[in-house]
């Protein structure tokens, strides 16, 4: 049997975005060698139920990706905002350097291109393995398979596969190889 797995990769910012904007929430109570990138020192106001919250807006916009595969950060700006930030002035103002901040950085060859250049190579080894596993235990992909790069973990729940669809961090692209392929299997059996 010949694989017929069609896979797509992306890094989509919107995602990343919100795993910039859960990491300045998360630096808040980490100690210095604990931070997380991006470092920042003014202290936010995010609303009470942000975990509740931020993981209800992960699985808005990681559905919204899956199913159409359209990213685009500006359409998500405002929710994430209503979300995850107390509303008032002052917060609508940091929040808006938080989101030109991270796109200073996404647009730079530090940001979005590196995520993606990162993977490259092993999102190809990632295709061939996951491929020869599928053809070994004859299965036969129904649509094409997506995969979301971010630039690092998901720290505030256990990411659940989803029907060819998944999201994985650069850490476990490097750290976490053999159970990645695994759960991506996973998520193509799911349909």
């Amino acid at each position: 049997m010949k694989s017929t797995l069609l896979m797509k990769t992306e890094a989509p910012i919107s995602l990343n975005f919100l795993v910039y904007v859960q990491n300045i929430f998360l630096n808040r109570n980490r100690s210095r060698n604990e931070m997380k990138f991006p470092y920042i020192t003014s202290k936010f106001e995010f609303r009470e139920d942000f975990d509740m919250r931020y993981r209800e807006l992960w699985n808005v916009v990681s559905k919204r990706i899956a199913e159409h595969s359209i990213n685009f950060l500006e359409d998500e700006k405002n929710i994430i905002y209503q979300g995850l930030f107390a509303q008032d002035d002052n917060t609508l103002n940091e929040y808006n350097e938080i989101y030109r901040s991270f796109i200073v950085w996404w647009r730079s060859i530090a940001g979005g291109f590196s995520v993606e250049r990162s993977v490259d190579e092993i999102g190809q080894q990632i295709y061939t393995d996951l491929a020869s596993l599928l053809v070994e235990k004859g299965i036969q992909p129904q649509k094409e398979f997506i995969i979301s790069y971010i630039y690092d973990e998901c720290l505030l729940f256990e990411l659940e596969p989803s029907s060819y669809y998944a999201v994985v961090s650069i850490r476990d692209c490097f750290m976490n190889y053999k159970g990645l392929v695994q759960k991506l299997q996973q998520s193509i059996l799911l349909s």
